[in-house]
């Protein structure tokens, strides 16, 4: 198996941390086999009742995410090649191509609080909370994911289109077209491999669950819901215009390994290059503090979109103090 070859093994080690890393590409991989192949062919014929499993999976969804993000950082494993080649198999897994994850994700760090990215702010000029309100909460409560899996229907479409739909969604107010011009310049022929990919092995899945399809599709809701809601959470009305802004919200220890220090976002985004075991200790070295609990900041975001001329957002957030020391 190549995730016990020695070289990219050796990569991933970091003391314990390195150990943790493993641990979960291991289980996340088991996860997905378990779900796309054993469920549906050996288990459920058996037992219906053994679709539960799906409950678990789905909930794992946030620390599945933040391997592909690791990944998309150059540090899940420290073998850039074998690092870009688990993302890859890993983002099939998800759902979406590896390339068109990591291009959208490395722009939000680009242009994030700017007005190409903020997802929750209108402009009270030209529209209200009303005619934003939709919009927003599609995204919110599953479209996001939407979005990054129905990418894959444009697998055949020819450079032509792509270059098109660039031009189509160019705008200040989104990168889309951005993302779009990218991957067709330099990145299609991996993105339609990665594409294929996902339509084959889903397709595949949804053949193999037969009458328990739902349970799958149930399942990939669970992950869509979960993944939106989690996205923005991290900077739901923070500062604008502030690239590096982003919050640092409070977990458990056991959670804060579980989703590979994903809560520690503000420090991610001043040190993106950081693998998520060395975050904790930026977070000590910068004198950095929470600033929400994550499920608070979680919840908050289902009161809808702000106006960008709301006030604090064009002020340093007051800083909710924590004394834990973990």
């Amino acid at each position: 198996m190549a995730l016990v070859h020695s070289s990219v093994w050796r990569a991933t080690q970091d003391g314990g941390s390195g150990s943790v890393t493993s641990c979960v590409v291991v289980a996340t991989l088991a996860g997905l086999v378990l779900q796309l192949v054993v469920l549906p062919l050996w288990m459920l014929p058996a037992d219906a009742a053994f679709g539960w499993l799906l409950v678990p999976i789905a909930l794992l969804s946030m620390p599945f995410w933040s391997l592909i993000h690791e990944a998309i950082h150059g540090t899940l494993i420290g073998h850039r090649p074998w690092n870009d080649r688990f993302g890859r198999v890993l983002a099939i897994g998800y759902g979406a191509p590896f390339v068109l994850l990591k291009s959208a994700h490395l722009l939000h760090h680009r242009y994030n609080r700017t007005r190409r990215e903020r997802t929750e702010i209108y402009d009270p000029a030209t529209s209200s909370w009303a005619a934003a309100a939709p919009g927003y909460y599609l995204h919110l409560l599953g479209g996001l994911y939407v979005i990054e899996a129905a990418s894959v229907l444009l697998v055949a479409a020819p450079r032509r289109l792509w270059r098109y739909l660039a031009r189509l969604l160019d705008s200040p107010d989104t990168f889309a077209g951005m993302l779009l011009e990218g991957i067709s310049r330099r990145h299609l022929r991996e993105f339609r491999a990665d594409a294929v990919s996902v339509v084959l092995v889903y397709v595949a899945a949804g053949f193999a669950y037969g009458r328990h399809v739902w349970m799958l599709v149930a399942a990939l809701v669970a992950r869509a819901v979960l993944i939106s809601i989690a996205d923005n959470a991290y900077h739901y009305g923070t500062r604008l215009d502030a690239r590096l802004e982003a919050l640092n919200l409070r977990l458990p220890g056991l959670l804060e390994r579980l989703l590979l220090a994903f809560n520690l976002h503000g420090v991610h985004h001043r040190h993106p290059g950081l693998p998520w075991y060395e975050l904790r200790s930026a977070f000590l070295a910068d004198g950095d503090e929470f600033h929400l609990g994550w499920f608070t900041a979680t919840a908050r975001q289902l009161r809808g979109p702000i106006s960008a001329d709301a006030p604090g957002l064009r002020q340093p957030n007051v800083v909710e103090h924590s004394t834990e020391q973990r």
